[in-house]
């Protein structure tokens, strides 16, 4: 097995906007190994960083290979959130072309527990069509970009947790929005269930200890949850946590320029 911090020359571009990205990171400068960090700029206020930072897209396949080659980017790693699919199918298709090798740092997928009501649904339009019933009090779970998606159901009085303000109102007469950012505890999101008599929750299957809270809250209190399934990605390499990124970073050669 190789060595992260072998006199391997290595300059990573880690894609980033989760914790597990912000865990790389801090390795990453620990052990003195070059690279940047990169946001799609979608967060008004990122995690500050111990790497240098870039923030927005690459112009697509072809923008992000040319920024690899003009880089000289050795690695990348795919940190982003489970469902930033187009953004992941970009990074397999670029890494391909400039013939840079990839990982992907992500989590593993909530799995049913006893006591879970979990109606599974393959999509946002799937979980639109879902919440097509009477009004109930849902929390929403699914962040500010897919909050005009669900204009079609009005009904229900909605609880949206979010990082940011939304720019525009949400196209809802009922809500309440919490701007905070994870971690949560359980015991924080069954009691914030509870304040507001939520009936249901609406949740993308974001897998990870970060964002379970909510599910965990629900199954304690009977509630049912429509859980969004992940989106179908290109074949990759994936792990689970940072010391295993290191370990592949040993055992990879850095491309030739």
């Amino acid at each position: 097995m190789g060595d992260a911090t072998s006199t391997i020359v290595q300059n990573l571009l880690i894609l980033g906007g989760t914790t597990g990205a912000t865990a790389l990171c801090a390795r990453l400068a620990e052990l003195q190994i070059p690279g940047t960090i990169s946001f799609a700029g979608r967060v008004q206020r990122p995690v500050r960083q111990p790497l240098p930072r870039r923030v927005g897209g690459f112009g697509g396949v072809d923008g992000l290979a040319t920024y690899l080659r003009d880089h000289r980017i050795t690695h990348m790693v795919d940190a982003t959130h489970p469902f930033a699919a187009q953004m992941s199918r970009h990074a397999v298709a670029a890494c391909a072309q400039a013939g840079v090798p990839l990982i992907a740092l992500t989590r593993p997928a909530w799995m049913p527990a006893p006591g879970d009501q979990w109606t599974r649904v393959p999509d946002i339009a799937g979980a639109v069509a879902a919440l097509a019933r009477p009004p109930a009090r849902v929390m929403l779970a699914v962040g500010r970009m897919h909050l005009a998606e669900f204009a079609p159901n009005p009904q229900h009085d909605y609880l949206l947790r979010l990082v940011d303000p939304p720019e525009v109102p949400p196209p809802f007469p009922r809500h309440h929005i919490i701007v905070d950012r994870g971690p949560f505890t359980i015991a924080g999101d069954r009691a914030l269930m509870q304040a507001h008599g939520i009936e249901m929750v609406v949740s993308k299957n974001a897998g990870g200890a970060g964002a379970v809270a909510k599910i965990t809250a629900a199954r304690e209190l009977g509630l049912p949850v429509i859980m969004i399934d992940r989106p179908a990605l290109p074949a990759r390499t994936e792990v689970y946590d940072v010391e295993a990124v290191l370990e592949w970073l040993g055992d990879r050669e850095a491309p030739q320029f």
